[in-house]
This record gives C-alpha cells, sequence and structure tokens, in this order.
C-alpha cells in the first residue's frame, strides 16, 4: 500500500500541487493516532484520513484556503467546540492537525522516506510546525539526514539528533526548540514522525494455520518467517506467498536471529522434539510475545518438560498457552484473529475485554517523549 509520502510525492512528479493534512496531537479519544495523513491535490483528489471521516470534510475547506494562499496553520477541534459538533467529531476527544501545502523543498525528504519505508529501514520525517519555514521538512536516517527545516543548522542538528533515538520504537511526538534551535526552549514546534522498521513474526511449523496468521499477520504490518525443519512441510506455496520460509531447527534459527520487545513467536509444531527447542530458544530471546497452540493438558505436560530443562518459573509466564482471546474460535482465520487479537491486547496492555463492558479511555493518551 503506498504511503502518504509516497503518494504526496508522486502527485507532486505529476506536476500537481498538494496539501497534507498531518494529525499532530490526540486528546482523549479520536480514532486514528498522530501521524495519520490526509492529502489534498488541486485536482480535487483526496487520499487518506486523519479521523476517520470526523473532520476530514472540514479539513477539505482547509486546503482549499491553502491552495487559495492562505498560510500552513493548526486545525484545532473539540467535542466541547461548537465548530467540532459541526464537523461531527463525536469521539469525546480533541484532535490537533498541521495542514500545509507541500512545497518544492520538500520533494526530496518526501520522496527519500518513501523509499526508506518500502525497504523496510527506519526513518523519521521532521515537519516544522510554525515560523517563516513552517511547512519544511527533513528525512532523517540513522547515518544522513536529506532536506533541511530551513531555521537553522543547530535546529537541524538537534532534530535530527533527537529524531534518530526514536526510530527504534516508532516514537512519534511534537518537540520544541529554541529560536537558534536550542534544545531548550519553545519558540519553535516540530513534528517527528519516526517509522520503526517491521515487528518480526517468527512462526515454527508449517500448518494450515501458520499460512494463515502470516497472510493476517502481514496486513498489520509484521514480516513474517515461517521456520520448519521439515523441508516438505514448506514446500506448498501458500507457505510463501506471506512469508518467509526457512529451513531449519527452532534453536539454531533463533541464535543467529536476535528478536526485540516488539517482535512475536509463534509455535505451532505440535511435536515436543521441535517444541521445546523453539520454546527454550523462544524465552532465551527479547521477543515481546511467545505463543503455543494445544490444549491446556497438552501446555501442562510442555511446561513440566521445560521445568526438567531447569526453565524458572518467571519464565514460564511468558508462554501464552493456549495461545489467543477466548472468541470461540474454530477455523484457522479464526484462531489466527483470537491470536492477533490477544498480541494486540497485550502490546496495549489491555485485557482483551469487550468495549461495551469495559471502562476507561479508549484510547491511551500519546506517552509525552523527553
Amino acid at each position: 500500500m503506498p504511503t502518504a509520502e509516497r503518494t504526496a510525492a508522486e502527485w507532486m512528479r505529476e506536476g500537481h500541487r498538494v496539501v497534507i493534512a498531518t494529525l499532530v496531537e490526540r486528546i482523549g479519544s479520536a480514532p486514528l493516532d498522530p501521524g495519520a495523513q490526509m492529502l489534498v491535490d488541486d485536482g480535487g483528489r483526496i487520499e487518506g484520513s486523519v479521523t476517520g471521516g470526523c473532520v476530514e470534510a472540514a479539513l477539505v475547506e482547509e486546503a482549499r484556503q491553502v491552495f487559495a494562499g492562505g498560510p500552513p496553520r493548526i486545525a484545532a477541534y473539540g467535542i466541547s467546540d461548537e465548530e467540532a459538533a459541526g464537523v461531527g467529531l463525536m469521539c469525546g476527544g480533541a484532535v490537533r492537525v498541521f495542514v500545509h501545502a507541500a512545497e518544492a523543498r520538500s520533494l526530496e525528504p518526501l520522496e527519500r522516506a518513501a523509499e526508506a519505508i518500502a525497504a523496510g529501514e527506519p526513518v523519521a520525517v521532521a515537519t516544522l510546525l510554525d515560523g517563516d519555514s513552517a511547512g519544511a521538512k527533513m528525512a532523517v536516517l540513522p547515518d544522513a539526514a536529506v532536506g533541511s527545516l530551513e531555521a537553522g543548522d543547530l535546529l537541524d542538528h538537534s532534530v535530527g539528533r533527537e529524531a534518530r533515538g526514536f526510530l527504534d520504537k516508532g516514537v512519534s511526538t511534537v518537540r520544541h526548540y529554541g529560536s537558534g534551535g536550542e534544545v531548550m526552549g519553545s519558540a519553535l514546534s516540530v513534528y517527528i514522525q519516526a517509522f520503526a522498521t517491521r515487528p518480526e513474526m517468527v512462526i515454527f511449523g508449517a500448518i494450515d494455520f501458520s499460512a494463515e496468521l502470516a497472510r493476517l499477520a502481514a496486513g498489520l504490518g509484521y514480516e513474517v518467517t515461517i521456520v520448519d525443519a521439515r523441508r516438505p512441510f514448506l514446500d506448498s506455496p501458500r507457505f510463501s506467498e506471506a512469508a518467509h520460509t526457512v529451513v531449519a531447527w527452532p534453536d539454531e534459527f533463533l541464535a543467529d536471529h536476535p528478536l526485540g520487545p516488539r517482535d512475536a513467536i509463534l509455535v505451532f509444531t505440535h511435536d515436543p522434539k521441535f517444541d521445546e527447542p523453539a520454546l527454550l530458544g523462544a524465552l532465551a530471546s527479547g521477543a515481546g510475545y511467545i505463543g503455543a497452540l494445544g490444549s491446556r493438558r497438552t501446555h501442562r505436560k510442555r511446561l513440566a518438560r521445560l521445568r526438567d530443562h531447569g526453565v524458572p518459573e518467571a519464565d514460564l509466564t511468558r508462554i501464552h498457552s493456549p495461545c489467543g482471546l477466548d472468541l470461540g474460535a474454530r477455523t484457522p482465520a479464526e484462531v489466527s484473529i483470537s491470536i492477533l487479537a490477544e498480541i494486540i491486547a497485550i502490546r496495549g496492555g489491555r485485557h482483551g475485554t469487550s468495549l461495551s463492558e469495559a471502562s476507561g479511555p479508549i484510547h491511551d493518551s500519546p506517552t509525552a517523549v523527553g
């Protein structure tokens, strides 16, 4: 799927004027997270969304004003405002959207960011929100920067250093700097949108559930690898359609493949001689989610064998088995949805309760950075 950066660059290369609306802050509940973008070109094309339909019509009018010569601006909508109610922001929260024209100076940073995202490389896009050069962009990569915020070398340096610190976790936030680009200050605001590398999912065992989970997980942005020591099991094209396939023993694969807290490991092999090395390797890794298929009885036996290997009880609690939320899932597609739902819930610190029965905010407030 083309990113907003790629689409904006393509439209500009075609000779069109483009206005970019970027959600830079969400307060309380709103459908989408900061970083969501909507594009409008001078031919009337619209791509993307910042609130899932709540304020998009109002933003089209904002874009028309920018096309007519209006300056870059922050458009704010909140449920307490009459204007917000008029445009349909009924989620109970508030949003701030930066609306600006994508000028020629932004083309190279946008194209470089689009290339990095497509290649799975970490990159951050920094956008100056105020001052004489508001709307200027800079693409920040681990070892280079493309473009300039056009408010001094010190600002470029300060933003580049902070943006690189956000790359591993994909943190996106508004940062404030002094008029000369000093880290301490509030004269200039910069929105830094970081695109981390894709999280990984490693599935051990080439079975129907693996193929279905790989397809759905890829749609959520995971880089999926299916590993099986039995080459004939991996030969079916259904496994390679949405995942990399590797013939290897689980422990050997994990020994040379470090994983982090954004990554997941699933054990679908249904055979102790594969299950145990896979789980031992998973527990030795930094993977944020470890799941295994099987009944409760199967898992009790599995835990006993792992204890015999000397695995501490605290480590055994990292294994989610039977994996997935209790949805009554039966088919491979349904089971895959329940597993992904559990991963999402754990990642967000939630319990997977029905929203209609839960209390508290639907979306957590963004965490302040720095």
